[in-house]
This record gives C-alpha cells, structure tokens and sequence, in this order.
C-alpha cells in the first residue's frame, strides 16, 4: 500500500482498477487474484470442521446423537478460547511481519490438524487436534480479515468486501459440497466407512498447503506503511481497544461478537442437526453427513445470492445505517429456525433456511464493511485484532451454551439464541445512529441524508 497512507481511510492516491472495483495504491493484479482464491479456500476449508467433526464423532469415536451437541459447542468453545489469546498476538504481528506469511501458515497449520482429526482416540484427544486447528485458523482468517482492509479504495471498500464474500461463499459451497460428499462417494466406490474418512480428510489437507502456496507467493509482501512509521508494539496491542471510543468502532466490535461467529454456528449446528436427525432414522454415517451438509448447502447459497444486492446498499447509504438493516435480518432470519421441526423435509422447510442464509451473510458484511471504514490504517491489524477477538468471545458464547441447548431443549435453540443476541446488536446500531452516524459515504455529503 502506499508509502504516505495517513490515519485516515480515504486516499486521493491512485490505484488501478479492476472492473468495477478500485484497488488501493501498491495492490498488483496478481495479489488481487491470489486474495480472490484465497478468500475462496480459507473460510471454505475453515467450515470443513463442521464434516470433520461430524465425521469423526459418529464413524471413529462412535458418540451417541443425544451427546455429540455439548461435545460439538464444547470444541467449538476450546477453538475460540484459543483465537482469543491468538487474534491480538496476529494483529500486531500482522503489521510488523506481514500478511501473506501469515496466512500461508495459518492454512499449513490447519491442515496438519485435519491430518490428525480422525487419529483422535478420545474426546480428550480430538480437543488437542481442535486446537492446532484453531491455531491454523485465527492466524488464517485474521490475515484474510485485514487483507480485506488494506486493498480497496474507500469508495470501492463495501463492494470489495461482498465480492470477497462471493468468494467466501463459493469455496464454503464447494468444500461443503465436494468434500462433504467425498465420504458417502468413496463408500459407495467400495470403501469402508473409516477409510473413507481418512481419505477425505487426507484430500483437506492437500487443498490447505496448495492454499497455503498461494498465499505465500501471491499476496502483497510487506506491511501497509515504512518501518519508521510504524507504532511501538505496545502501543500497537493497545489501540485496539482504545478505538472502541469511537461508537462505530465499538458498533463494529459488538457486531462481529455475533456476526463473525455466524458462519461457524451455522455450520457446526445445521450440519449436525441434519446428520444426527438422518442417523436417528438409522441412515449410515458417510450417508447422514451427505444428508446434513444439504441444509447448510441451501443457507449458504442463498446468502451467495443475496450478497450483490448488499454490496449496492453498503456502497450507496451510511453504514451505521445499513448495520440496522443487516443485524435485523440476521434476527428475524435465526429466530425464524425456531419454527423448524424436521430439517431432513426440505420442501417445506428451505424457505426458512434461504432467510437464515441472507440473515447470516448480511450481518457478516455489515460488520466487516464498517470495521474496515472506521480503523485507522497505522492500527488497522491490531484494530482488526480486536474486532476477530471480539467475533471469538461470541462464538465462545454461543457455542457452549448452543451445544447444552441442542442437546437439552432442542436442536433449533442454538439459532434462536444467536437470532436474539443479533436483535441486541440491531438496537445498538439504531443507537449509535442517532448520535454518531458518521461519514456518509460518498464525500461531499452530509452523513444525515443517508
């Protein structure tokens, strides 16, 4: 990025362009290509965890259905407390190091833990895995997440993030879809139920180094300023936090404690809910793993095609403004699984699930879109660090008591929990409205017409 970028966000300094979106100065056409794949295969990978879990609890460990809820939030929880103490350390990393580095590791770690996940002779075990994985994936995406930031020009930054997240949903329907199938494929070649999944598994982890590859020799080396401009560390590790003065900022970090973790609940849960609904009816594993995957297939696609219309909302309007509209959708799509009985009957149910998909992906690009508006580009990895460890703690959250709810009550509560905890967020965002709307969009006018 440029030499001379100030604090602020706007640059008058020129940058090319690629079709529709403009590149912020120093961002080649090849690093914009390696960023495409690699928003395309990091969160795709990522959401790989929900079939391998699923595989690994019912053909290896052999868990009981009525368990594998608390078990499943109670790794996902082991994953966050993990990025928790992870995201700061990334941040100031990133903007001392370097994000391509970064994030070539980050996917060479999480597929080592993909290598060892069907390994895992006990929980106990399998939570030691989880944790190399959550390793591999807060170095990944916290890289994903500020490169995100530093590429665009402001006027193209909300397009930017839903072009990103075009991506993003691509590789999650094409991980979920492929590899989620992969299982059920190799048995029906011939294959018991265990080598099908270590197979699958093995296929993952070829996917993250090629990834990692990628990222490696096509991202932008470097960091976005000259050393000499550059924060000291502590000061680095602290402005996260202190740019939370800033309503917007803080609107940012509270939507991203339930937004950023959506994706990751939406695919633990559904993939779940269906699998253990279809062994329930004494389908086999590989089988019951195609079966759930479907659900999250409907979700995902649905917020794939709703991201162009939110690129035109978030580029056109105040983004204060178009949080209230993202975190309400996100309310009223998660409640609305409430009303969901059998989630293996999708002809009558997919209505539901297509909402909760543009609920999900709306919330995700409001949070991202405006964290990227509002962070200061000298802090802007360490800001961004807060705002993914702020994503954590609501997976954290939501996770633990998620699991005992799907286990306890039933499997739709953990997305009525998460739909209210959205409704929270959409009133502060009406808040922070009110009295801190701040710049509108496009320069010259007055951030209250919008």
């Amino acid at each position: 990025m440029s030499e001379h970028m100030s604090e602020q966000n706007y640059s008058s300094a020129p940058g090319i362009k690629i079709g529709f979106l403009e590149l912020a100065p120093g961002i080649s056409r090849g690093n914009f290509y390696s960023f495409v794949y690699s928003a395309f295969s990091t969160i795709g990978l990522l959401t790989f965890i929900s079939v391998a879990t699923t595989l690994v609890l019912n053909t290896h460990l052999q868990i009981p259905t009525d368990q594998q809820g608390t078990i499943s939030g109670q790794l996902v929880f082991v994953t966050e407390i993990t990025q928790i103490l992870l995201f700061a350390v990334v941040g100031v990393m990133a903007d001392r190091i370097g994000r391509s580095q970064l994030l070539a590791i980050g996917m060479l770690v999480m597929g080592l833990s993909y290598v060892f996940y069907p390994f895992a002779e006990s929980v106990s075990e399998l939570t030691i895995y989880r944790i190399l994985y959550a390793i591999g994936l807060g170095t990944a995406t916290g890289m994903l997440a500020t490169v995100t930031t530093d590429y665009p020009q402001e006027e193209s930054r909300g397009k930017f993030v839903a072009f990103g997240g075009v991506f993003n949903g691509l590789g999650v329907i094409a991980v979920v879809a492929i590899l989620g199938g992969l299982p059920e494929f190799l048995v029906q070649a011939g294959y018991d139920e265990v080598k099908a999944s270590l197979y699958t598994h093995y296929t993952t982890f070829g996917c993250c180094v090629f990834s990692a590859l990628v990222a490696w020799f096509g991202l932008k080396k470097g960091v976005p300023v000259k050393h000499e401009k550059q924060l000291p560390l502590s000061r680095l590790a602290s402005s996260g936090l202190r740019a939370a003065k800033n309503p917007r900022i803080a609107l940012a970090y509270a939507a991203a404690f339930v937004a950023r973790g959506d994706l990751v609940i939406l695919g633990t849960f559904s993939i779940l809910w269906g699998a253990t609904a279809a062994i329930d009816q004494g389908i086999d594993p590989s089988e019951a793993v195609s079966k759930g995957r479907m659900i999250f297939v409907i979700a995902t696609s649905a917020a794939l095609a709703w991201i162009p219309f939110m690129a035109m909302i978030m580029d056109r309007f105040n983004r204060v403004t178009t949080m209230i509209l993202c975190m309400t959708l996100a309310a009223l799509g998660y409640l609305f699984i409430g009303f969901v009985d059998n989630p293996l009957d999708l002809g009558s149910v997919w209505p539901f699930f297509v909402f909760l998909g543009v609920g999900q992906i709306s919330a995700f690009l409001g949070a991202q879109t405006l964290i990227g508006q509002e962070a200061p580009a000298l802090q802007r990895g360490a800001v961004v660090g807060v705002f993914n460890t702020a994503g954590a703690i609501g997976i954290l959250v939501s996770s633990w008591f998620g699991g005992m709810l799907f286990d306890s009550i039933a499997p739709a509560a953990p997305f009525v929990l998460i739909g209210i905890m959205n409704g929270f967020v959409a009133l502060f965002a009406l808040i922070v409205r009110i009295k801190s709307p701040g710049l509108a969009v496009r320069r010259g006018t007055d951030p209250e017409l919008n």
